[in-house]
């Protein structure tokens, strides 16, 4: 195992432990919204910093898993883990539409179709009859988890939150490792060198789109679980550019960068909610902030000092070995 390796599970041990304890110390409301947004923007990442396409359209299928797990669950009777799962698979069908018409553009173009048919869907949620328009689903229930685990109890509810955010991050890391994680960074890095080899890039695009969309209606659908509600304010425009907001915070193209951006921006929410309208003002200075001195976000300009740390050390250690004289060898015996 390398260094680097050795030092990435060290940290992911510590974080998982301060995970598990941190209801003890902070409010669990609060941080189940962050995990919740922390899986958006990780999903929301793994299409920007991997793939390079900006999406302006992503609350789309936030919003939409919302709305589907709370009507599931609450008018047809659904347990929760099927109206998790039905949430995600219309949030992943969406997806699939939404990169269908938009792949093959790129750029600002790509961005733009991207907002005109998250816009689409915002329409039809504020005029269809199941979604409550502007009123939402309220008092949508927790149910029981695999009909046994009582999810209406708050700290049973922050785990099983947490249990979804770990696998869905996960499977995250375990993608942009993978075979198909390579491919979509050459994508990105040069497009038509990867179609040279053979490399179909819209049918991997795609597939990166699909599986964005499917894990940001996994956290939709959690969040409506977590406060009971589904309503307007997680399919508008702006909640598509909190997640930009929370990406580049906290580190594009970083693996821990979303979820450090998540939870800052879902702090700042919280206890900052005194200033009123004030909030987003400094969510605004504190993003121009960020642009200008942390370019690479929270993470990217960590990970780059560690780094530049580790290869000093290993340069130094290098010239030590290179000016040792060398070790003199003892003679056999009876050598002249």
């Amino acid at each position: 195992m390398g260094e680097s390796g050795r030092w990435d599970r060290i940290l992911t041990v510590i974080l998982v432990a301060a995970a598990l304890v941190a209801p003890l110390v902070l409010y669990p409301v609060f941080l189940m919204e962050a995990f919740c947004f922390a899986l958006f923007a990780c999903a929301f990442n793994l299409l920007i910093g991997y793939v390079g396409l900006l999406s302006f359209g992503h609350a789309a299928f936030l919003g939409s898993a919302s709305y589907i797990t709370a009507h599931t669950v609450k008018v047809w009777g659904f347990p929760p883990e099927l109206g998790i799962l039905a949430g995600t698979a219309v949030a992943s069908l969406l997806g699939a539409g939404f990169g269908w018409l938009a792949i093959r553009r790129q750029g600002i173009y790509f961005a733009m179709i991207t907002l005109a048919l998250a816009q689409m869907v915002y329409f039809v949620a504020l005029q269809a009859r199941f979604t409550g328009g502007e009123d939402g689903i309220q008092a949508v229930p927790r149910g029981k988890l695999l009909g046994v685990i009582d999810l209406g109890d708050t700290l049973t509810m922050y785990y099983f939150v947490l249990a979804i955010f770990l696998i869905g991050f996960a499977l995250i890391v375990r993608t942009v490792h993978s075979p198909f994680g390579q491919v979509i960074k050459a994508i990105r890095a040069n497009a038509p060198r990867a179609v040279s080899l053979r490399y179909d890039a819209d049918r991997y695009k795609l597939l990166a789109f699909i599986l964005s969309a499917g894990l940001s209606g996994l956290a939709g659908s959690l969040k409506s679980l977590v406060f009971q509600l589904a309503s307007l304010t997680d399919i508008q425009w702006t909640m598509s550019g909190e997640v930009v907001l929370m990406t580049l915070v906290g580190g594009l193209g970083t693996i821990l960068g979303p979820v450090v951006g998540a939870f800052f921006l879902t702090a700042m929410q919280h206890y900052l909610a005194q200033l009123g309208s004030w909030v987003t003002v400094v969510q605004g200075v504190i993003f121009v902030f960020c642009v200008l001195v942390f370019r690479r976000g929270i993470v990217g300009v960590i990970a780059s000092y560690a780094e530049g740390r580790r290869k000093g050390l290993r340069e130094t250690e290098a010239a030590a070995t290179a000016d040792k004289p060398p070790a003199r060898t003892a003679a056999a015996p009876g050598a002249r």
